[in-house]
């Protein structure tokens, strides 16, 4: 048996990201961005965009992926070198981002369910949006990971359909992106 030099890898860890690009706002850039992470296997675990300056035409693109250290810094650079996108600013990294998300969750429930995810929704600050006989539809807003645990409660009381928005995230501080 002969001995390998080679030195043994840890495997790299994965982690969660929050990137914020700012973009032309133009046809074809969103599809774009998304073409970078689908042509080279990256996913994207939450998306959101919208117009930010319409006198400037700009959009602003907050994407949150996983993926190595070194898969991340490949994303951003990749992200940097496309014509369209104007400034590629990574908010995990800066480490001061806030970030929130909207939830629409409908619940189906009689008796004592209804008591029991209306006492759920008041602890997490969720609002009775909508309302029947037989279901609620709460909105709540908060980090991702409270959205999460708001809907993980709920499905023992019949959590019907949920629509989120994906991750909208700011940086802390006077300075813009």
């Amino acid at each position: 048996m002969k001995f390998d030099p080679s030195p043994m890898r840890a495997p790299e860890i994965s982690e969660k990201h929050t990137l914020s690009l700012i973009v032309d706002n133009e046809p074809g850039v969103l599809a774009r961005v998304i073409g970078l992470f689908s042509g080279r296997g990256y996913n994207i675990d939450s998306l959101t965009v919208s117009e930010t300056q319409h006198d400037r035409q700009v959009s602003r693109i907050t994407i949150v992926t996983t993926g190595s250290p070194m898969v991340i810094e490949q994303i951003k650079n990749q992200l940097d070198r496309l014509v369209p996108v104007h400034r590629v600013a990574d908010l995990t990294a800066s480490g001061s981002a806030i970030e929130r998300e909207l939830a629409l969750i409908k619940v189906r429930g009689r008796g004592e369910d209804r008591r029991e995810a209306l006492l759920v929704a008041e602890a997490f600050r969720a609002r009775v949006v909508d309302t029947t006989l037989e279901s609620f539809v709460f909105e709540l807003t908060g980090k991702p990971d409270k959205v999460d645990q708001f809907i993980e409660l709920l499905q023992p009381l019949g959590v019907v359909e949920v629509a989120r928005t994906g991750v909208a995230a700011i940086g802390r501080g006077a300075e813009g992106l």
